[in-house]
């Protein structure tokens, strides 16, 4: 978030400089299983976002000494390709942002995996980021989970991810690069659509009760749509392949 010096105006006539309501997300497609070598994968774009997620194993944990006998380890590591924005050009390797969001991501799926259901196992989740604009870490996990059911592994959940933020008193649902670096708050959050359940909740700003409520219940509703397309990328592999048979 920035400072209030040479903050640009980011509503326009009652609406966000993209032409978005305040409670409407930015186009999202998602394709699951494109490549090959991966156990899963998923191509996600969101808005400008452009996202890669892919899953190995389960496999033996190495080094051997990590291995849990009673259950499965997550690994997970997010990075943004040096090209995927102006601000990270050139610029390669994992910073403190990447590290953090890697163990936030980790965490998330610590609670949905059947962890149990592969001991002294290890899986392994990449997530690159290759074109960046804001809400990259949703993306990041949204496009992860899909890639997980991808490679068969067993969890709980599909889980999604979406920001919610504040402009001012309003609250906007899914934040791009600008609203990002400029809104007044901004909330990242990742729900376990079956019962609701939060995995995730970050925030960086602050907002009333109420509009801590309205932001959830945003991000909520808009699970509805996200979780159908996320479904859907499945069931287009799932249908590729009877065709193919």
């Amino acid at each position: 978030m920035g400072s209030s010096l040479n903050k640009p105006e980011l509503l326009k006539n009652g609406k966000r400089l993209d032409g978005r309501d305040f409670n409407e997300l930015r186009p999202l497609k998602i394709e699951a299983g494109i490549l090959k070598n991966a156990a899963g994968s998923a191509y996600l774009e969101w808005g400008n976002n452009k996202v890669l997620a892919a899953v190995y194993g389960p496999k033996d944990a190495m080094p051997r000494h990590m291995a849990d006998p009673t259950k499965a380890i997550i690994k997970c590591r997010y990075s943004m390709a040096p090209f995927s924005s102006i601000e990270g050009h050139g610029r390669s390797g994992p910073n403190r942002r990447a590290i953090e969001i890697s163990k936030v991501t980790k965490e998330v799926f610590e609670n949905v995996v059947m962890l149990e259901e592969f001991p002294g196992n290890e899986i392994d989740v990449f997530i690159e980021i290759l074109q960046s604009d804001g809400g990259t870490r949703a993306a990041g996990i949204t496009a992860a989970s899909v890639a997980l059911a991808n490679a068969g592994i067993k969890m709980k959940d599909l889980v999604y991810a979406v920001s919610a933020g504040r402009i001012g008193e309003h609250v906007v649902l899914d934040v791009n690069m600008i609203e990002d670096n400029y809104s007044d708050a901004d909330m990242p959050m990742t729900i376990s659509p079956r019962n609701n359940n939060v995995l995730l909740l970050q925030m960086d700003g602050g907002f009333s009760k109420q509009q801590f409520k309205e932001a959830a219940k945003m991000v909520i509703d808009a699970g509805k749509k996200i979780s159908s397309i996320q479904r859907a990328a499945l069931e287009n592999v799932y249908n590729d392949k009877k065709e193919d048979e």
